[in-house]
C-alpha cells in the first residue's frame, strides 16, 4: 500500500462494517463479538445507516456509529471512539437506551421489543486500574441474575488488549482494530490470512491508494487531532484552575490554622491571667 491507513479512523471505520459492499464483514463482527450471548448466529443484516463515501467524507458531523438489524428484529449498534472524556460512559448507556426505546412506535405493546446490542470499540482506558479489555454489561441483581435477556452493552478497550497469539475471531478484529495501520497488503502476518481479513485490508488499501479518499481520510484525521488539542487544552486549564484552587485552599487552611492557634494562645493568656486573680485574692483573705 502506499499509506498506512488507521481502522480505527471513523470515515475508515464505517466503511469497514457500514457500507453495503462489506455487510458480510459486519455480520462476521457481530457474531465473533456476540457468540457467547446470541441464541443463534447471525446470518443477514439491514444495514440502517449506510456509509456514503461522498456524503461522509464531505460532512464532518457526519453519524459515525453502524446500526443495523437482523432477520429476528434484533438491533446492532457498533461504534469506535478514540477520545476519552468524563461522560463518555453516560454516552455510551444513553445511546443504548436511546437505540431500545425508539423501537415502539405510539400505541404499541412491550412484546414486541427486541434484544439491542451495543458495542464499544474504545481506545483508550475507560476502567481504570483493570487490565480485563473485555467487559459486557447488562441489567442484573446483586446476584447476577438478568432481569431479562435483552441484550446489552460491549465495551473493548484497545489499548489493553495484547494477545500476540489470535485463537478466537474476537481477538483477530482486536488486532486488526489495533494494529491495522502497521500492516503490510505485500506482507501480511499469518493472523490476517481468512477471507475476511483479506477483505478488510482491501477497504484500507481504497483508502491508501485512491488520491481522493487518501486525502478526505487525511483530512478526518486533522479533525480528530484538533479535537484530541482542543480536549487537552481544556483538560490542562481544568488542572491549573484546580491547582489554584487548591492553592487558595491550602492558604485559606493556614490562615485559619493561625487564626486558631492565635486564639488558644489568648485562651491560655486568659486562662492565666484569671488564675493570677484568684491567687491574689487568696493571699488577700484574712
Amino acid at each position: 500500500m502506499k499509506h498506512h491507513i488507521d481502522p480505527k479512523i471513523d470515515c475508515v471505520f464505517k466503511a469497514l462494517l457500514g457500507s453495503e459492499a462489506n455487510r458480510n464483514l459486519l455480520v462476521h463482527f457481530l457474531n465473533a463479538v456476540l457468540k457467547q450471548d446470541l441464541s443463534a448466529p447471525i446470518t443477514e443484516v439491514d444495514i440502517l445507516n449506510p456509509y456514503n463515501d461522498k456524503e461522509f467524507l464531505a460532512d464532518k458531523l457526519s453519524v459515525v456509529d453502524v446500526k443495523a438489524k437482523d432477520g429476528q428484529g434484533q438491533l446492532f449498534q457498533v461504534e469506535v471512539q478514540l477520545l476519552m472524556y468524563r461522560n463518555l460512559p453516560a454516552r455510551i448507556i444513553y445511546t443504548w437506551a436511546d437505540i431500545y426505546s425508539q423501537q415502539l412506535q405510539s400505541g404499541e405493546d412491550y412484546h414486541k421489543l427486541q434484544p439491542t446490542y451495543a458495542i464499544w470499540l474504545v481506545a483508550e482506558d475507560i476502567v481504570k486500574d483493570d487490565e480485563q479489555y473485555a467487559r459486557e454489561y447488562k441489567l442484573r441483581d446483586e446476584n447476577g441474575r438478568t432481569l431479562i435477556e435483552h441484550g446489552g452493552i460491549w465495551l473493548l478497550e484497545l489499548s489493553k488488549f495484547r494477545a500476540d497469539m489470535v485463537e478466537t475471531e474476537r481477538q483477530r478484529w482486536l488486532k486488526f482494530f489495533k494494529d491495522g495501520d502497521k500492516l503490510d497488503d505485500n506482507r501480511l502476518p499469518e493472523w490476517m490470512n481468512t477471507e475476511e481479513m483479506r477483505q478488510a485490508m482491501g477497504t484500507l488499501k481504497l483508502f491508501s491508494e485512491k488520491e481522493r479518499h487518501y486525502h478526505e481520510y487525511q483530512a478526518r484525521q486533522n479533525y480528530l487531532r484538533e479535537q484530541r488539542t482542543i480536549q487537552w487544552e481544556l483538560e490542562q486549564e481544568r488542572q491549573e484552575k484546580l491547582a489554584a484552587w487548591r492553592d487558595r485552599q491550602k492558604i485559606l487552611q493556614e490562615k485559619e490554622a493561625a487564626l486558631q492557634r492565635e486564639e488558644a494562645a489568648l485562651q491560655r493568656e486568659e486562662a492565666a491571667l484569671r488564675e493570677i486573680e484568684r491567687l491574689k485574692s487568696l493571699l488577700n483573705q484574712p
